[in-house]
C-alpha cells in the first residue's frame, strides 16, 4: 500500500467519523446517539493510526 493510499484511507475515515458525529447529534434515542459517538471516536482513532503509519515510512507488512 502506498503512502497516498494510506493518507486517502485516513481522510475517508475522518470524513466518515464526521458523518457519524453529525448523525449522533440528530439521533433521538440516547443509546443510538452514544453508539454513533463511540463509532465516530473509533474511526478517528483508526484514521490517526493510519496517518501515523503512513508518515513513519515503515511498512507494517
Amino acid at each position: 500500500m502506498s503512502v497516498a493510499d494510506e493518507s486517502g484511507r485516513a481522510r475517508q475515515m475522518r470524513e466518515k467519523a464526521q458523518e457519524m458525529h453529525q448523525a449522533a447529534e440528530r439521533a433521538q434515542d440516547p443509546e443510538e446517539r452514544q453508539r454513533l459517538k463511540d463509532k465516530a471516536r473509533r474511526l478517528e482513532e483508526q484514521s490517526k493510526h493510519e496517518k501515523d503509519l503512513g508518515s513513519s515510512g515503515i511498512d507494517p507488512m
